[in-house]
């Protein structure tokens, strides 16, 4: 009977700390976020035509601010209900609308995605001979395909369809879509693979990916600034951004049309998108989710590939960044013209989105500045707990310090391990990039495993001749080996 006392007391004392909490993300002003990130200043500057931001916090939406114009020397602003195109972010809401459809029985993602292909089928390659790709590594960009990304059309150009888009008849392809290596051996970003598995589900479905993105996600969401219907189509949204070039006029029409709709062709807003993430972080821990499953958002953010997948890639998320010792999931969307990014933690329902419509050398400087400061203003830190570090020994810090080539995220960029206050910092143009400053502390854990604050991977290093040969980079099942080549410190 005691121990039933006990176990009441205890979940009402941890119900009340949660609710605590809840109130105080309630009570918190956030609107110092407004003078602290200058944006209005920021468009003046970089000549951008607008700005969408939403930071959420405690898996709430705590701020929400628009600057700028739908429309460049116009006085139609910006609002909360203004959509964007969002390019890329339309991935893992693809990939997110596919699990959906597994978990409901309509499809099979381990199965070959060429058995639900009816208008056009894989072409033949040396590289899918022993085994046709599975619709998961299409997904997480292992399926080996080309065309990295499409150009977009506008009201009085001719529009491909998805099967003349993967037979490579239209801009920036002159041949159809191919095999560059064996499924599930590496990793390449194809947008080209996400059209084919539109292609697969409106085969096997019968319906259209925005019919049925509306009928699984949005809708079900009440996300009513949400679409993958394009501006050609009847139903397409009417409060909406128009895209700008880099001198900040209107691109043609303004609103891009995107057959590739899998890939590319979402309109949202940072509002919705937000929703959208915190229904995901909430069934990630199997508490106030509505629509999407524990397993289904575990599954989509699962880390499935490692090698060549700059620090980690999951389906549709980009699994890259661990910042302040959080796991956080992310993409990016960049059209011609318009793009923005979702940034979210695994736990404790963090995160931003903002979409802003300019081209990159109008909105990159005002994504980048806002980004940085959100990270620090926001101050979402999680200290590891010290029972589970250790100090490094000096003979392995001496070993361990010089110039590398990037073993964190393979991309080429020059990597230092450096020695300050007696601790081992890794430097590296991605850290001062994303999170502004130049370089990330690296911890030993007790079992003998590195952690660098700022870095999601578990880092072990293999010493031959008091010198690092190479690194062995671990996420949950994964681990991928990288030689290392130090050069004279």
């Amino acid at each position: 009977m005691k121990n039933i006392i006990y176990f009441l007391l205890l979940t009402a004392a941890i119900s009340s700390c949660q609710s605590n909490k809840n109130e105080l993300t309630k009570q918190k002003d956030y609107s110092f976020l407004t003078d602290s990130l200058k944006i209005d200043k920021q468009l003046e500057s970089y000549k951008l035509s607008g700005f969408s931001l939403v930071v959420f916090e405690n898996y709430e939406i705590v701020y929400s601010n628009q600057f700028g114009l739908k429309l460049a020397n116009s006085d139609e602003k910006i609002d909360g209900k203004t959509a964007f195109s969002t390019a890329s972010i339309s991935k893992p809401i693809t990939a997110l609308l596919c699990f959906i459809l597994e978990e409901k029985g309509l499809i099979d993602l381990d199965e070959p995605i060429d058995n639900y292909l009816k208008r056009w089928h894989l072409p033949k390659s040396q590289f899918t001979e022993i085994k046709n790709p599975t619709w998961k590594q299409f997904l997480n960009h292992t399926a080996g395909t080309s065309q990295h990304g499409f150009a977009d059309f506008y009201e009085g150009d001719t529009i491909p369809t998805i099967k003349q888009s993967l037979l490579g008849e239209l801009p920036r392809y002159d041949k159809e879509i191919e095999f560059l290596f064996t499924p599930g051996t590496s990793w390449s970003y194809s947008g080209g693979g996400y059209v084919i598995v539109q292609m697969a589900l409106e085969d096997t479905l019968n319906k259209s990916i925005a019919e049925l993105a509306d009928e699984y996600i949005f809708s079900p969401l009440d996300l009513k600034n949400t679409t993958m219907i394009q501006p050609n189509q009847k139903g397409f949204l009417t409060n909406v951004a128009l895209v700008h070039d880099k001198d900040n006029k209107v691109i043609k029409t303004g609103l891009p049309i995107t057959p590739q709709v899998a890939p590319s062709g979402l309109w949202s807003t940072p509002t919705d998108l937000a929703k959208l993430t915190i229904e995901i972080q909430n069934a990630l821990r199997n508490k106030e989710n509505k629509v999407i499953s524990h397993n289904v958002a575990k599954n989509v953010i699962e880390v499935t590939a490692l090698k060549d997948a700059v620090g980690g890639w999951s389906y549709g998320w980009q699994r890259s960044f661990g910042f302040d010792n959080y796991d956080w999931f992310m993409c990016n969307g960049s059209n011609t013209g318009v793009g923005g990014d979702i940034f979210a933690t695994t736990t404790d329902g963090n995160g931003f989105v903002f979409l802003a419509n300019g081209e990159k050398p109008n909105r990159f400087p005002v994504i980048d500045e806002t980004r940085k400061n959100l990270l620090t203003l926001l101050n979402w830190k999680r200290e590891l707990p010290k029972e589970e570090t250790q100090e490094i020994p000096n003979e392995l810090k001496e070993n361990l310090k010089g110039n590398y080539e990037d073993f964190l995220y393979g991309q080429g960029m020059p990597t230092k391990i450096i020695q300050r206050n007696n601790r081992l910092y890794v430097e590296s143009p991605f850290f001062e990039h994303f999170k502004g400053q130049k370089d990330s502390e690296m911890v030993y854990l007790k079992n003998g495993i590195f952690k660098i604050i700022d870095y999601p991977n578990f880092l072990t290093f293999n010493i031959k001749d008091e010198k690092p040969n190479s690194v062995i980079l671990t996420r949950d099942n994964l681990n991928v080996e990288i030689q290392l080549n130090p050069s004279e410190k």
